[in-house]
């Protein structure tokens, strides 16, 4: 059959798509790049705020409605949307013909057949079950790929359903996780992005805390990888270990999101994060004398219930002393089922969006001056390939992770070659983007 396959969400989903896509290849289907010219639709779902849902639903309607013109066409839907609202995609949307738990990702296949022979399939296993790994494509442009380390997650966070979606928290055996990485760098793959929940609880389900270190001396041993990135450190678990890791492996690249949420300790107690303002600040200002010039990337949750203005506000006074290189900030979204979504002093909705935006905006001042302080720096490059309506090159920093941070907007009469590394003279900038010219070839 011809499949047409929509992956949303983070990078972790990615993954789970490459595995299915590889098994379907292999059981000699093939990938379509437009749903028109499909026989079936595969949408791997993300569930977990509000936007992620609507965008989710959205993609499974559109997929729905080339039923008009192709009555045959297949719609499966997989992810996290499907192991959290089953029931509710099978009433609502009957036009789908599989709903598919994460742990029945292994049997997409036998799943796809069924289908085809005219069967509505609903298909969960339980959360122990959900596949570590397993052979893959690479579904991102060849040059950098993800690394799942592990699924689930143990912290608990009273506002977050990943726990329920995706359970708790397994490893990879780190062997598994270096063949892995070894057959990327084989590939091609020149910047691997390590990815889990929460990277560095991994091996914490072994009863050896800390195992992200010995897997990033395992990682930085590897021929071909150039660039290793960690994507989400929690605060309370960056240890002078991890941060020696860090420094001794020198592929790994400074550069750490930290999912901190909030700084006010009643705030952080409440959503049952461990330590408080003190403690972020005191890792923050540890990691930057520890390693100079690291980026740091965070996310802030505004309007978690019971939030008040003067809490709010001293998010805002933070925000701008710590200076954080890169900063996404969400409204609340109370999803069903959590400990937040029980709590009483839920704040309205307006007020949250508001909040919200005041963050960004407060951000906005911090982020343009960082990046006009790059302007006359010369920094080496990893290119992307070219965009196409513009006609430049759009290339990245180490402080840039793809999909989720700027690029560098090069012209050259020269080509550039997507993989390839490159030291760039910044000329200018703006919020999100760097310009520059290439003054050579990085070797």
């Amino acid at each position: 059959m011809k499949i047409a396959c929509i992956s949303l969400g983070c990078p972790k989903n990615q993954v789970d798509l490459d595995v299915m896509v590889h098994t379907l290849l292999a059981a000699g289907h093939e990938t379509v790049p437009s749903i028109a010219e499909a026989d079936a639709v595969l949408v791997n779902t993300c569930g977990f705020i509000e936007s992620a849902k609507t965008e989710a639903i959205e993609n499974i309607l559109t997929a729905c409605a080339y039923k008009e013109q192709n009555p045959s066409l297949k719609v499966l839907v997989t992810g996290c949307l499907a192991e959290r609202y089953k029931d509710e995609i099978k009433t609502d949307i009957p036009e789908v013909d599989a709903v598919v738990g994460c742990a029945s990702n292994g049997a997409i296949c036998e799943i796809l057949a069924r289908v085809a022979g005219g069967e509505q399939v609903e298909s969960f296993g339980p959360k122990s079950a959900f596949p570590l790994g397993g052979a893959r494509v690479i579904g991102t442009p060849g040059h950098y790929a993800y690394l799942k380390i592990a699924e689930g997650c143990n912290n608990r966070c009273h506002y977050c359903a990943i726990p329920l979606i995706r359970g708790a928290l397994r490893s990879r055996p780190i062997a598994d996780c270096l063949a892995e990485a070894r057959w990327l760098a084989g590939e091609g793959v020149k910047e691997l992005i390590v990815v889990a929940q929460d990277p560095t609880a991994y091996g914490e389900d072994w009863g050896k805390p800390g195992s992200i270190c010995a897997l990033l001396d395992g990682l930085n041993a590897i021929d071909g990888l150039r660039w290793i990135r960690v994507l989400y450190a929690y605060p309370e678990r960056i240890t002078d270990e991890f941060i020696a890791a860090m420094k001794r492996n020198d592929k790994v690249l400074p550069y750490l999101d930290l999912p901190i949420q909030h700084c006010n300790d009643t705030i952080l107690h409440n959503m049952n994060r461990r330590g408080g303002r003190a403690e972020l600040e005191a890792v923050i200002a540890k990691l930057r004398r520890e390693i100079p010039g690291i980026t740091l990337r965070t996310t802030l949750i505004a309007g978690f219930p019971g939030e008040t203005e003067a809490q709010f506000e001293e998010l805002c006074r933070f925000v701008k002393e710590m200076q954080f290189d890169r900063l996404g900030c969400f409204a609340y979204s109370a999803e069903e089922n959590t400990v937040a979504a029980r709590m009483p002093d839920q704040v309205d909705e307006e007020v949250r969006r508001r909040r919200a935006d005041i963050i960004m905006e407060a951000q906005t001042n911090v982020m343009a001056a960082k990046q006009a302080a790059k302007v006359g720096q010369t920094l080496e490059c990893i290119c992307d390939g070219i965009d196409e309506e513009s006609g430049c090159y759009l290339l990245r920093t180490k402080a840039d992770c793809p999909e989720i941070d700027g690029n560098v907007c090069v012209e050259s009469e020269t080509p550039l070659y997507p993989g390839e590394f490159y030291r760039v003279k910044i000329t200018d900038s703006d919020l999100y983007d760097l310009y520059g010219a290439v003054e050579e070839k990085a070797e």
